[in-house]
């Protein structure tokens, strides 16, 4: 075992330690309740977009990123834009590094404003970014993407949009297919679980603690994705803050 190799294994058994760690997990849930009543996620940038994730989370997909080398990054939920800037970012790093000089991150969303279009399609990095108006569940949208999937062998999907149960499981059904074999299908906002009811009402959405991603991956492991997808624990451990704790899911078969 070369030195980096030691290292990782060092490191891989103090993340199963970290992730046992009940006082820490329960640390990092107060800690992530009261992040939430702030808008903590909401306050970052990548390249000049707002980008709404945890930074943890942030530093996770450009490891995966890295790990997978994806050809195609399908994002579901595209807001103002940051997320799609940062998947573009890293793909351009990787063809910088010999990785696909082609690979591109497409968006979808049901309402593309306009002034976060604009400024997509403005930006230095928007020649790696193609864009979908349209319900990331809908026929026409989905045959769309279906296209560009059945043009390259890895391929990477994030879910972040609709985050109700029954909206997730059917992007989960949907786009895990296109998942290639060791790359990923990340879940975002599994975190509304562990947040309060109160809390929750209070932003208007539909979502809540048992309508959620978390419920819909739990369903779609326990159903088609058997056998096929594992949640990767060793991520999340690693992280301990993220809004996808137990949603980086990896296809192994």
């Amino acid at each position: 075992m070369d030195e980096y190799e030691l290292f990782r294994s060092e490191c891989e058994t103090e993340v199963e330690n970290q992730g046992a760690d009940d006082e820490f997990l329960e640390q990092k849930r107060v800690w992530v309740s009261r992040a939430m009543e702030h808008r903590y996620s909401y306050h970052f940038e990548w390249l000049g977009r707002p980008i709404i994730q945890f930074p943890q989370d942030i530093v996770a997909m450009q490891e995966v990123v890295w790990t997978v080398q994806p050809e195609l990054i399908i994002e579901t939920g595209i807001a103002h834009g940051g997320s799609l800037i940062l998947s573009a970012s890293l793909l351009e790093l990787n063809a910088s590094c010999g990785g696909s000089p082609e690979a591109q991150v497409v968006g979808i969303d049901v309402d593309i404003r306009n002034h976060n279009r604009t400024s997509i399609e403005d930006h230095p990095l928007s020649h790696r970014i193609s864009m979908i108006e349209g319900s990331s569940t809908a026929p026409a949208v989905i045959d769309q993407v279906v296209e560009l999937a059945k043009t390259v062998d890895r391929v990477l999907v994030c879910l972040d949009s609709n985050h109700t149960h029954t909206h997730v499981l059917s992007e989960l059904e949907i786009y895990s297919p296109m998942v290639s074999v060791g790359s990923y299908c990340i879940v975002f906002d599994t975190l509304i679980e562990q947040l309060s009811t109160d809390y929750l009402a209070s932003t208007g959405r539909p979502w809540e603690p048992g309508n959620s991603p978390g419920t819909a991956v739990d369903a779609f492991l326990a159903g088609s994705a058997a056998g096929r997808f594992e949640v990767d624990h060793l991520i999340t451990n690693r992280l301990m803050v993220t809004s996808a704790r137990g949603g980086y899911l990896k296809r192994v078969a």
